[in-house]
């Protein structure tokens, strides 16, 4: 694996760092969303009933123990129930999207490596065409075989690591954002409940 990676070329540096970059990204991601979801549920399971009860000061311990984007908004909300119902629910909507780049943290720089990736591939596809042709035009019919094998090699094994990177790192850069919708749907619904139970109205 290692001499075919090295057969590849300058421009295999660059695509195995965006490599080793895009799966960081995606397991710190994929272990974020889980995490987040379990704390969420945790988290308004007990809310409601420290709402309930006027347990203020417990219900914004809960939330910082939880210490989600959601929790964050839920804990501005208690802390800003004395405000009128108009202020109060423009300072919530103020905090829901203050924290929604929590949820979108490192999705960019995924995004942008997919792009790169393939770019490189392409690149490397290109430089080693390039040299192939270099080859065959300097040396005859031929050219010599072993510079012209290396020359396809480079232009082939670029475009295939260009491609492994870009690939996954397209699919979970889909499926983060998906899961961003997801989140941001579910603390909108999280935080009604809380601003109906601040509110005394009925839910």
């Amino acid at each position: 694996m290692l001499e075919t990676l090295k057969s590849g070329g300058p421009l295999i540096i660059p695509i195995v760092l965006c490599g080793v970059i895009a799966l960081f990204i995606i397991i710190e991601r994929l272990h974020y969303f889980i995490t987040l979801k379990k704390r969420d549920e945790k988290l308004m399971k007990s809310i409601l009933d420290d709402l309930e009860g006027h347990d203020y000061s417990t219900a914004e311990a809960d939330c910082i123990q939880a210490d989600t984007p959601c929790a964050e908004v839920i804990r501005m909300a208690i802390n800003s129930r004395r405000l009128d119902e108009v202020n109060l629910k423009e300072a919530v909507q103020t905090k829901m999207d203050s924290v929604v780049q929590q949820f979108e943290h490192f999705l960019s720089a995924l995004g942008t490596i997919s792009n790169i990736s393939t770019l490189l591939g392409l690149l490397g596809t290109v430089t080693g065409n390039i040299k192939a042709f270099g080859v065959l035009g300097n040396g005859g019919s031929m050219g010599d075989p072993a510079v012209l094998a290396g020359a396809i090699a480079e232009a082939l094994v670029t475009t295939v690591a260009g491609l492994v990177v870009a690939i996954p790192a397209i699919v979970f850069h889909n499926y983060f954002n998906s899961q961003v919708n997801h989140r941001i749907r579910d603390m909108e619904s999280n935080v009604t409940q809380v601003m109906f139970r601040i509110l005394g109205k009925d839910i």
